[in-house]
C-alpha cells in the first residue's frame, strides 16, 4: 500500500499549466475588445454593457457550435492555427442571419493532458476569429480530463450571443417570389462533411501532405482552409435593410439550409451552373463517387451563405458585397411553391460538367 498523500498533479491534472495558459491568453482576449466589453479574463463570468454597445431595444441571440472532426485533420497535420476561427465562425455566421450582430463569445477546450503550446494556438485563432467577426471573447473554460482523450486529442466548443434591434430581426417573413438569390463563395470546405471527407481519405489511401494538379496547397492545408466569416460584409447591409433572408449553409448545404428562412409559399430554384464546383469538392466528388444530389446536401459546393434580396436591390448589394471582398454569384431566384428548394443544371467541374437534379421540400 502506497500511504504517499496524492495530488491533483499524480491524478493528470497541473493546475500550474492550466495557470500558466491563462496568463499566455490574456493578451490575446484583450485583443478581441470592443465597446461594452473590456475582455479580461480571469472572473467567474464576463460581463457585457448594451447600453455601451449602442442597442436601445435589443433582443439577445445565442447560438453554439463546434468543429466536428475537422479538428482530427488539424491535430494529425498539426495545423491548429485556423480551428479557433472555424469555431468563432460557426456561431457567428448563425447570428448574423438572424439580423443579429455578434457582441461576445466563450469558448470551451478540453483535452486529456494540456498542452499550452497546442492550447495557446488555437485560442490565438479563436480571438483571431473574434476580431473578424467583431465580437469579443470575454471568457472560457480550459478543461484537463485524464482518461477522455486520446494522447494529443483535443475538443473544442463555442458559445456566442449577439444582438438585434427588436424592430430588425430578420425573420424571411417579407421575402416573396421574384426575388434573386445571390450566393457568397466559401472559402473551402468550412466545417461540415468530414466524417465523409476523411472517409474518402481513408479509402483512397491519400496523404494529408500529398499535392493534386488542381489544388493550391496540399490536400491537408485545403481542407483546413478556415471557414469563412461574413459577419462584416453583411451587418452594415442589414442595417440599412436592403436584405430580405440569410442561410448559413452548414449540414445540409443549399438544399436543406435555403428553406429554413422562407415563407411557407416560397420555394427556391437554384442553378447548379451558376458557380463552378471548386476544385476539393470536385476531388472529393471524383473520389468518393458520391452523386451530385448527396454533395448538394452534405457540402456547401462552393457557397457558404445565401443572400436573398428583392430584384431591384440586387445589383446594389452585389456591388456592396463584392466591395466588401466577397466573391458573389446570382445562383437563383424565388418562386411560387411548396417551401423548398430545387438544384438543377449542369455544375462545372475541373474536370467535366455533371447533371445536378436534387429537390427538398420542408
Amino acid at each position: 500500500m502506497n500511504d504517499k498523500p496524492l495530488t491533483y498533479a499524480d491524478a493528470g491534472v497541473s493546475i500550474e499549466a492550466g495557470n500558466a495558459l491563462v496568463k499566455a491568453i490574456g493578451p490575446l482576449a484583450r485583443s478581441t475588445a470592443r465597446p461594452g466589453a473590456d475582455a479580461e479574463l480571469g472572473g467567474f463570468g464576463g460581463f457585457f454593457d448594451l447600453k455601451a454597445a449602442g442597442y436601445n431595444d435589443p433582443l439577445l441571440v445565442a447560438a453554439n457550435d463546434g468543429v466536428g472532426t475537422k479538428l482530427k485533420l488539424a491535430i494529425e497535420t498539426r495545423r491548429h492555427e485556423g480551428v479557433g476561427i472555424d469555431l468563432v465562425a460557426m456561431c457567428a455566421n448563425d447570428l448574423i442571419v438572424q439580423g443579429a450582430e455578434p457582441l461576445f463569445f466563450l469558448d470551451y477546450y478540453a483535452t486529456g493532458k494540456l498542452d499550452n503550446d497546442i492550447a495557446a494556438a488555437v485560442v490565438a485563432s479563436i480571438a483571431e476569429g473574434c476580431r473578424q467577426a467583431g465580437c469579443a471573447l470575454i471568457g472560457g473554460e480550459t478543461a484537463e480530463m485524464p482518461g477522455m482523450y486520446a494522447a494529443g486529442d483535443y475538443d473544442l466548443a463555442g458559445f456566442c450571443v449577439g444582438a438585434v434591434e427588436r424592430g430588425k430581426v430578420l425573420s424571411g417573413a417579407n421575402i416573396s417570389p421574384g426575388d434573386v438569390i445571390l450566393g457568397l463563395a466559401s472559402s473551402g470546405v468550412h466545417s461540415n462533411g468530414f466524417s465523409l471527407v476523411r472517409r474518402i481519405i481513408e479509402q483512397q489511401g491519400w496523404d494529408l501532405e500529398q499535392s493534386f494538379p488542381s489544388l493550391r496547397r496540399s490536400l491537408g492545408a485545403e481542407l483546413l482552409q478556415p471557414t469563412q466569416i461574413y459577419v462584416r460584409s453583411l451587418l452594415p447591409l442589414l442595417q440599412e435593410g436592403r436584405i430580405k433572408g440569410l442561410a448559413h449553409i452548414t449540414g445540409g448545404g443549399l438544399l436543406e439550409n435555403i428553406p429554413r428562412v422562407l415563407p411557407g409559399h416560397c420555394h427556391a430554384v437554384i442553378d447548379a451552373s451558376a458557380r463552378e464546383l471548386p476544385p476539393i469538392f470536385a476531388t472529393l466528388q471524383s473520389a468518393g463517387r458520391i452523386a451530385p444530389e448527396e454533395m448538394a446536401r452534405t457540402f456547401n459546393c462552393g457557397i457558404g451563405m445565401a443572400v436573398i434580396v428583392s430584384a431591384e436591390n440586387a445589383n446594389q448589394v452585389e456591388r456592396a458585397l463584392t466591395g466588401a471582398g466577397e466573391q458573389v454569384f446570382a445562383i437563383g431566384r424565388i418562386e411560387e411553391g411548396a417551401r423548398g428548394c430545387t438544384i438543377a443544371g449542369q455544375a462545372g467541374t475541373w474536370n467535366s460538367p455533371e447533371d445536378w437534379s436534387a429537390t427538398h421540400n420542408a
